[in-house]
C-alpha cells in the first residue's frame, strides 16, 4: 500500500473547485479514484431530487473525463462498497466532504470505525458550509436559535477563501469496474414529468460558475430590492447547484465580496446575498445540534397543536388547485421547473399550515418529492418557521395573505399568468406544460375549470388564530 490510491468519495459535492477533500488527495501524490455511491442515503430521495442528482453525477463524470480521469459508480450500502473497492484496488485512504443530515452522520461514523480497525486513513473535510457547525456558537458555547445574532456573529468572523481545483490529478494504473449510470434509472420515478423538467435544469459545475458570473453582472445590483418579485429574473438561480454541491458557498461568498469591494454601490445587495448564504448555514447548524429538526416540532409542546394529518384539502394544494392563484402558481412552477420562488414558498407553506391547518410535514414531504434544489435542513427550517413551531418563529405575524402578497410582489400578474395562464386560450408554454407533467390519474387537462378558493383569506386567518389561541390556552 506504499502507493495505494486515495478514494475521493463524491456525495453532495459534485465539483472540482473548492473541494478540500480532493485537494488533500492530490497533495498526497498518490493515484486518485473518484467514486460516487448510489447508497442508502440516495434510495429515499424523492423523484425530482433523484433525477437532478443523476444529471449532476453525469456532469461530474464528463468534467473528470476532460481531466483524463473517471468517476467510478457503484451501487449498494456505502460501507460494503468501500470495503470491496479497497480490496480490489489496495486503496490506502478515503476522503469525503462532511454532510450533516443525521443518516449521513451515522453512516460516516460507521465507515470511520471500520477504516480505523482496518488500518486505513478515512478523513472527512469541510466544504459544504461557510463554517462548520461547531464554529459559530454563543458565548455560552451553545448553538444559536435566532438568526439575527447568528448572522452578526458569523459576519464578524472570516470565511475561509475557496480553494482552486487541483492542477494535476494522478490516474491509477488500472481503473476498477464501474456501473453504467443509465442502469440506475435515476429519471424513472419522474415518469412523463422528466421530459418537462429537463429543459429547466443546467447541471454541473461549469453551469453553476457561469450562472454565478451572470448573476454578478446583472441581477446582483437590484437583488435586495427585487428578489421577492417572482415574475422577474432577480435571483441567482444557484439553489440547485448549492444543494448538490456543484458550487461551494465559499466560492459564492468570495465572488460577491470581491464584486462589492470593487463597487461600493453593491454593498447592500451584496450583504443580502451573504445573509442568505448564512441562513443556509444557520439551518444546517440547527440540524447538526438538533437532528430531529426535519421530523419533529422544534418548539416543545407543539405536538399538541391541532394540525390535520394529510387530507383532501392538502391534496388540492399538492395539485395546484386550491383556487388561490399565487399559491397554485407556485405549486405548478415547482412541478414544471423543479423550483419554487422563495417568496412564493413562504406563501404556499403558510396557506397549507395556517389556512388549511395541515401539518407542516405534509407539505415538507411534497417539497422533498418535487424540488430539484431539495435541501433537508433549509426546507425543514423554512417549513417550521412558517408554521410557527420552529426556531425564530412568530406564528401570529406570519399568516400570509396570499392575495395581498400577490398584489405586492406580482402586481401585473406576470408570475401567475406564467404558470396558470390568463384564462381561455391565453395560456403560455409553462402553464400548458403543467398538464403534460402531472400524473394522468389526476385527470387534469387544459379544459379543467379553475376552482373557487378552498377558503378565503379572512376566514382562514380567523380559523388559524382561533386554533393558536386554543392551543396557547391549554
Amino acid at each position: 500500500m506504499a502507493d495505494g490510491p486515495v478514494i475521493v468519495w463524491f456525495r453532495r459535492d459534485l465539483r472540482l473547485d473548492d473541494h478540500p477533500a480532493l485537494v488533500a488527495a492530490a497533495e498526497t501524490g498518490r493515484p486518485i479514484l473518484p467514486l460516487f455511491i448510489h447508497d442508502e442515503t440516495v434510495e429515499p430521495l424523492g423523484a425530482a431530487p433523484r433525477f437532478r442528482l443523476g444529471l449532476g453525477v453525469e456532469a461530474l463524470t464528463s468534467a473528470l473525463e476532460r481531466r483524463g480521469m473517471r468517476l467510478i459508480l457503484r451501487r449498494g450500502r456505502a460501507l460494503d462498497v468501500l470495503k470491496a473497492l479497497v480490496a480490489e484496488t489496495g486503496a490506502a485512504a478515503i476522503h469525503w466532504t462532511r454532510y450533516y443530515e443525521p443518516a449521513h452522520i451515522d453512516r460516516d461514523k460507521a465507515i470511520k470505525a471500520w477504516a480505523a480497525a482496518a488500518g486505513l486513513t478515512a478523513r472527512s473535510f469541510p466544504g459544504a458550509l461557510l463554517h462548520e457547525p461547531t464554529q459559530v456558537l454563543t458565548q455560552a458555547g451553545q448553538a444559536y436559535s435566532v438568526f439575527t445574532p447568528f448572522w452578526r456573529r458569523l459576519r464578524q468572523g472570516e470565511v475561509a477563501p475557496p480553494l482552486a481545483a487541483p492542477g494535476t490529478l494522478r490516474r491509477p494504473q488500472d481503473w476498477p469496474a464501474s456501473d453504467d449510470l443509465a442502469d440506475w434509472r435515476m429519471a424513472a420515478p419522474m415518469n412523463r414529468g422528466a421530459a418537462i423538467l429537463r429543459p429547466h435544469i443546467a447541471p454541473g459545475e461549469a453551469a453553476a460558475l457561469a450562472r454565478l458570473s451572470a448573476f454578478l453582472e446583472g441581477p446582483l445590483r437590484l437583488y435586495a430590492e427585487r428578489r421577492d418579485f417572482p415574475g422577474e429574473a432577480a435571483t441567482s438561480g444557484l439553489s440547485d447547484h448549492l444543494a448538490w454541491g456543484e458550487i461551494s458557498p465559499r466560492r459564492i461568498w468570495a465572488e460577491v465580496m470581491a464584486r462589492t469591494d470593487q463597487d461600493a454601490t453593491l454593498d447592500r445587495p451584496g450583504e443580502k446575498v451573504l445573509s442568505e448564504l448564512a441562513w443556509r448555514d444557520f439551518a444546517w447548524h440547527l440540524m447538526y445540534h438538533d437532528p430531529s429538526l426535519a421530523t419533529e416540532n422544534w418548539r416543545k409542546g407543539w405536538e399538541a397543536f391541532p394540525w390535520r394529518a394529510d387530507n383532501d384539502d392538502a391534496e388540492r394544494w399538492r395539485r395546484g388547485i386550491t383556487g388561490v392563484p399565487f399559491v397554485d402558481a407556485g405549486v405548478r412552477e415547482m412541478y414544471v421547473t423543479g423550483r419554487m420562488h422563495n417568496r412564493v414558498r413562504m406563501v404556499a407553506a403558510s396557506y397549507l399550515t395556517k389556512h388549511l391547518l395541515t401539518d407542516w410535514r405534509v407539505g415538507q414531504a411534497w417539497f422533498a418529492e418535487c424540488l430539484t434544489d431539495w435541501d433537508p435542513a433549509s426546507n425543514a427550517l423554512g417549513w417550521q418557521w412558517v408554521a410557527g413551531s420552529g426556531p425564530d418563529a412568530a406564528p401570529y405575524f406570519r399568516i400570509f395573505n396570499p392575495d395581498a402578497q400577490a398584489d405586492r410582489f406580482d402586481p401585473a400578474g406576470v408570475y401567475r399568468n406564467r404558470f396558470l395562464g390568463a384564462g381561455g386560450d391565453r395560456r403560455g408554454a409553462l402553464a400548458d406544460a403543467y398538464f403534460d407533467a402531472v400524473p394522468r390519474c389526476w385527470t387534469l387537462d387544459r379544459t379543467t375549470h379553475y376552482p373557487e378558493p378552498i377558503i378565503e383569506h379572512s376566514a382562514g386567518r380567523a380559523q388559524a388564530l382561533a386554533a393558536y389561541e386554543r392551543f396557547r390556552d391549554q
